[in-house]
């Protein structure tokens, strides 16, 4: 699989850090994870690099929660997702069925005024998971060395990022709050990726053509 390792970290989230309102190009919302007594570092991509640079989210319980409920089976920390266990675990944004891309909506990630950019969303559906001591996080994305990236869409890449295209790879953080028993998932995708792929991941048409998967594409809210 293109992203090496593709894997789920199980923990506990106690930290948050919005990206700051800078503009910088690789703008990133951090978060602290404790899982098995290991600190871990999500990166979080809340701007494109490829224009339009607003991100493509969904964050909520708009999901079929259910494909989910196995997660709590997994050990604290690092699962690494291959062809073993690919289908039980991974995520995969076209192929999964996990949510309607429809739903998704397209939004800046700093703007002036109250809960209006995509720091904030993130921040706030966090922040709730850390004032709940009974919540547990997964994390789905690229592995390095402390902490987990990726955690988008990782499939129908421009050229230049063709190289992390593939099936059943994609990133996103599904959060379950034991005490009401409920789960709550954040999904990014970049608004230049495709959501028309082939089986290893690749465009097989312009996102232009692909509109009739995402109707919010380009749109901001």
């Amino acid at each position: 699989m293109p992203l090496n390792p593709y894997g789920v970290l199980k923990g506990t989230i106690i930290k948050g850090t919005p990206a700051p309102p800078s503009g910088n190009r690789t703008a990133h919302y951090q978060a602290v994870v404790r899982a098995a007594g290991t600190y871990y570092t999500l990166a979080i991509n809340v701007l494109s690099r490829e224009k339009p640079s607003e991100l493509l989210y969904l964050v909520g319980d708009q999901f079929r929660a259910e494909q989910l409920t196995h997660l709590q089976s997994l050990e604290n920390g690092v699962t690494i997702i291959d062809e073993s266990n690919r289908e039980d675990i991974a995520l995969d944004y076209i192929r999964g069925g996990l949510f309607d891309p429809a739903k998704m909506v397209a939004l800046p990630y700093h703007a002036d005024g109250p809960d209006n950019d995509l720091n904030e969303k993130v921040d706030t559906y966090l922040g709730r998971a850390i004032r709940d001591k009974t919540a547990t996080i997964y994390a789905f994305g690229e592995m390095f060395p402390g902490g987990v990236h990726d955690i988008h869409m990782n499939q129908g890449n421009v050229e230049k990022y063709r190289a992390d295209d593939g099936i059943w790879q994609d990133g996103g953080i599904v959060i379950h709050f034991g005490r009401e028993n409920k789960w709550q998932g954040l999904f990014l995708a970049f608004q230049s990726q495709s959501w028309c792929t082939d089986n290893r991941g690749h465009k097989l048409r312009p996102v232009s053509e692909c509109n009739h998967l995402t109707p919010n594409l380009g749109e901001t809210h």
